[in-house]
């Protein structure tokens, strides 16, 4: 059986050189490309997306993810636009137009119409002296030196350099219009990305009987109670002000039980992890994924704005509510 593992590292390869070249050569006209797309959405305009081919595959995918992030864009057809789509053009919108060559015959026809709008243009090309490019207000360079097709012909190295493009500018312009969590999460509300974006964790988390709360001179015999009665796996310790005094897990308790089978009256204060990971009531339950992820905890203790234990979530739960 023939191995083409080789092959296939030496197309990734020439797409990372690419990229790395890309990587070198942005400059001071990316920022001219966001100030003018921040400029158009700030004035209630659209974002007007045009390509031919796969040009256009990328096209139709930068124009999703503005979309996605709450920048109003339009995948505009370019022979749909020339038989009466034009009309989805409205003056203040701008013009995104993604020509490998910068020679599309398709889009250079197009041309004329958008300059007629008055929309601004950002060209995406390789063709840095091309008519696009002559006629573009910002030229954002996507050349590359060598497709990664052994016949340099399939656009391959070319296409992942636009896509890039494409997503960076989408990625700074969402950091630069200063979207949040919560606005993300209202453009995403179905599906399990919606579920974690939409749900606080105080809609999630344990509460009332469902948590063990117990004293630091509580026994380890009845905080196994408690996390018994409250089928819980840990029991939440409470200071005597209230406040978060640590976790007893039953991990906890397998560890000190080795060292220790006498371990049953001694204080749970003895055994608890202090200053465990803990999230706020109000924290949207995305938070609670990447707390959970991270510090490779099953229970994290959920707290009020004080500072005092008010729940807990388990992951178990969280696979319950699809949110995992």
């Amino acid at each position: 059986m023939t191995d083409y593992s080789e092959k296939a590292r030496h197309v990734i390869q020439l797409e990372i050189d690419e990229l790395t070249r890309l990587h070198g050569r942005v400059d001071g006209t990316f920022s001219k490309a966001i100030d003018l797309m921040r400029c158009c959405l700030d004035g209630r305009g659209k974002i007007i997306v045009c390509g031919v081919g796969k040009s256009g595959s990328i096209g139709r995918k930068l124009a999703a993810t503005l979309n996605s992030t709450g920048a109003t864009s339009v995948a505009l057809d370019v022979g749909d636009a020339l038989h009466g789509d034009l009309g989805v053009i409205d003056p203040g919108d701008l013009a995104i137009l993604l020509s490998a060559s910068g020679e599309t015959s398709e889009l250079l026809a197009l041309l004329p119409h958008v300059k007629r709008f008055g929309l601004p243009v950002i060209a995406i090309t390789g063709g840095l002296q091309s008519t696009l490019a002559r006629n573009a207000d910002v030229v954002l360079d996507s050349r590359v030196e060598k497709e990664a097709c052994p016949l340099n012909l399939a656009p391959t190295s070319s296409t992942t350099v636009m896509l890039v493009v494409c997503d960076a500018l989408a990625m700074v312009l969402l950091e630069a219009r200063g979207v949040q969590q919560e606005d993300f999460a209202r453009l995403h509300p179905g599906g399990s990305l919606g579920r974690a974006l939409l749900t606080r964790v105080q809609d999630v988390m344990r509460s009332g009987a469902q948590v063990a709360l117990v004293q630091p001179e509580t026994s380890v015999r009845e905080a196994l109670q408690a996390m018994t009665s409250a089928r819980s796996g840990a029991a939440v310790v409470v200071a005597a002000d209230g406040g978060l005094a640590g976790v007893f897990t039953h991990g906890d308790f397998v560890r000190a039980f080795q060292q220790d089978p006498a371990i049953s009256e001694h204080p749970v204060s003895a055994f608890m992890t202090s200053r465990p990971i803990s999230i706020q009531a109000d924290k949207l339950a995305a938070e609670v994924l990447a707390t959970l992820e991270k510090c490779r905890v099953d229970d994290l203790v959920v707290i009020d704005a004080a500072g005092r234990p008010v729940g807990m979530v388990d992951t178990q739960d969280l696979t319950r509510l699809r949110l995992l």
